[in-house]
């Protein structure tokens, strides 16, 4: 923990009587990308402007780099990449991008060179008025770039992106985390999330209810693997019958198992070759997961 960049501890956060946050406990490292995960009214929004400096807890307490949000010295090493940017119309990339740059002590002339970085070298000079939804993104990122950050926020940062702008996207983030920056990343694009983050922490009602790697998670949820098996018309009845599988169509069989069945049970499925021609192993999508632990919470509160 004395090693995180980013370290919340037993942070609550009230409005009235909401609690928004509810003694929050978590730490992000340098170069981790970590998912934020959560329903509207989670806490997610709230637990963002703390670690920006924009509102302080109620308890508990938030360092950067063992000081605090609201301390100059952070404030220089910190990023933020809203899901709607807003630049002056008026001006152009490079005039926009020059300004973020003086704010933070760098020099003006580094506007170009992150221009081109993140693909705006043709527009740069044109006005942002101009800019289309991920041309504003993608200068939205150059600001985030700027001064080799520390500690990066993204809240939803490829909505309404095509798929080519979000791989862009995700591709900058990983750079910026091999850099050594700690990423927080805030998003309801689950698929997307799965093979580009390193831990998943999901809020529910101000607390967290899970946290941890995917393959943590899914361990802890217990969903079940699916087995794809294709097979020819003769086999496929007979694996569904004795696996308790489900046809999917003339030839594939849909098999569920416990993550502890799976070698074996692949082993008796793979003993039918040559009947069998391929099998693909389909684990709880974090989608999945997702649901496990809100829907386990909300059980629980049911009950009470």
């Amino acid at each position: 923990m004395n090693d995180s960049a980013l370290l919340i501890d037993g942070v609550s956060k009230r409005y009235d009587k909401l609690a928004a946050l509810d003694n929050v406990s978590l730490s992000v490292a340098p170069g981790e990308r970590l998912a934020l995960l959560g329903h509207n009214g989670a806490g997610k929004t709230t637990l963002i402007k703390l670690v920006l400096g924009l509102t302080r807890p109620d308890e508990g307490t938030i360092k950067i780099l063992g000081k605090t949000p609201t301390s100059e010295e952070i404030r220089q090493v910190s990023a933020y990449l809203p899901e709607s940017v807003a630049f002056h119309k008026s001006l152009t990339g490079r005039e926009q991008l020059a300004m973020f740059a003086r704010l933070k002590s760098q020099p003006a002339r580094s506007a170009r060179e992150l221009l081109v970085r993140v693909g705006l070298e043709a527009a740069m000079d044109r006005r942002i008025g101009t800019y289309s939804k991920g041309m504003r993104q993608r200068l939205g990122l150059a600001q985030v770039l700027i001064g080799s950050p520390r500690i990066v926020v993204l809240d939803e940062p490829t909505s309404g992106l095509d798929p080519l702008s979000r791989e862009f996207f995700y591709t900058m983030i990983s750079e910026l985390a091999d850099s050594g920056a700690a990423v927080l990343l805030s998003s309801h694009a689950l698929t997307e999330l799965e093979a580009r983050t390193d831990r998943i922490v999901i809020l529910r009602q101000g607390k967290i209810v899970a946290n941890g790697p995917l393959r943590e998670l899914r361990a802890g949820a217990g969903l079940p693997i699916r087995l794809n098996v294709e097979a020819n018309l003769e086999t496929a009845d007979e694996i569904a019958r004795r696996y308790g599988g489900a046809r999917a169509n003339g030839r594939s069989v849909e098999i569920m198992c416990e993550a502890g069945d799976k070698v074996r049970r692949l082993s008796e499925v793979a003993a039918f070759v040559p009947a069998v021609e391929d099998i693909d192993v389909v684990l709880p999508s974090l989608e999945d997961v997702y649901r496990y632990y809100s829907r386990q919470v909300s059980d629980q509160g049911d009950r009470q």
